[in-house]
C-alpha cells in the first residue's frame, strides 16, 4: 500500500465488536473482533485501535493484524505481563458486544511480489507472520514464492507454533525455531548466500532487535529497499 493510500485510510474509522477473547499462554492474550462488510487489508498491515469503553491514559496504540481477511475476523495478540499499562488493562475488561475503535489498516508490510523472502519474528513480533501465513494457506500453493520464516525467542516460547507447523505442511512456507542470536545470523547468512540481492527481507519483534538484525543483514550487502521494518515498542 502507497503513502496516499495509508493517508487515505487513516480517515477510515470503524467500531468493532469483540467475538470472544482467551489466553494463547502466559502473558499472551488474543483478541477476535467482528470484520465489517467493507473491510479488507493486506496480511501484515496494522492499525491504531482505540479504547471507547472508559477513560484510559494513552489510549491509542497500534497493533498488528494477526489474522488475514479470510478469516472473516481482526485478530490482536499481545503481552500483558502482571503489571499491565491502563491499556491492557482495558483490553482485559471487554466483554463479547463491546467495542473498541480502528483506523486504518496502513502500512507496507506485506509480501508484494514473488521474491524470495525472509520473516523474521522475534517473540510476540510473531504477529504479522501468522497473517501472512494464513494467506499463503488461503492461496492454497504449496509450490509458489520461497517463503523462510525464522521464528527467534531465547525462552524456547512460540505462540502459534502448532497452527504454523500446520500451515507449514500445506503451503511454500518454512519454518525454523531458534533460540539464540548467533543461530539467527547463521540462518540469514545462508538465505543472503542462496538469493543474493533478490531476497526480501521482513523484520519484526521489539525495536532495538529489529534496528540489530536490519544492520546486520545490510553488512550481508543487502540493500535497505530489500528490507522491511515492523518495530513493536512496550506499553
Amino acid at each position: 500500500m502507497g503513502f496516499l493510500q495509508d493517508v487515505l485510510s487513516m480517515f477510515k474509522k470503524r467500531e468493532l465488536a469483540l467475538i470472544a477473547s482467551n489466553k494463547e499462554a502466559d502473558g499472551v492474550y488474543t483478541f477476535l473482533f467482528e470484520k465489517g462488510k467493507d473491510m479488507n487489508w493486506q496480511p501484515g498491515q496494522y492499525g491504531l485501535f482505540t479504547i471507547t469503553h472508559k477513560k484510559v491514559k494513552n489510549p491509542t496504540k497500534p497493533f498488528s493484524i494477526a489474522s488475514a481477511p479470510s478469516e472473516n475476523a481482526v485478530r490482536l495478540t499481545m503481552r500483558i505481563g502482571d503489571a499491565p499499562s491502563e491499556f491492557k488493562k482495558a483490553m482485559l475488561e471487554l466483554q463479547p458486544g463491546m467495542t473498541i475503535k480502528m483506523t486504518g489498516p496502513v502500512g507496507s508490510f506485506s509480501l508484494q511480489d514473488s521474491s524470495p523472502s525472509l520473516l523474521i519474528a522475534g517473540g510476540i513480533g510473531i504477529t504479522p507472520f501468522r497473517a501472512i501465513a494464513k494467506q499463503l494457506e488461503a492461496e492454497g500453493k504449496r509450490n509458489g514464492r520461497p517463503v523462510h520464516l525464522l521464528y527467534l525467542d531465547s525462552e524456547g516460547f512460540y505462540p502459534y507454533k502448532e497452527e504454523l507447523e500446520s500451515i507449514e505442511e500445506r503451503t511454500s512456507l518454512r519454518i525454523t525455531y531458534l533460540q539464540s542470536r548467533d543461530a539467527l545470523n547463521q540462518e540469514i547468512d545462508k538465505f543472503a548466500g542462496e538469493h543474493k540481492g533478490s531476497g526480501k527481507y521482513f523484520v519484526a519483534g521489539p525495536k532495538g532487535m529489529v534496528d540489530s538484525i536490519s544492520e546486520y543483514v545490510q553488512k550481508n550487502g543487502v540493500s535497505k529497499a530489500n528490507i522491511k521494518k515492523d518495530a513493536f515498542f512496550g506499553y
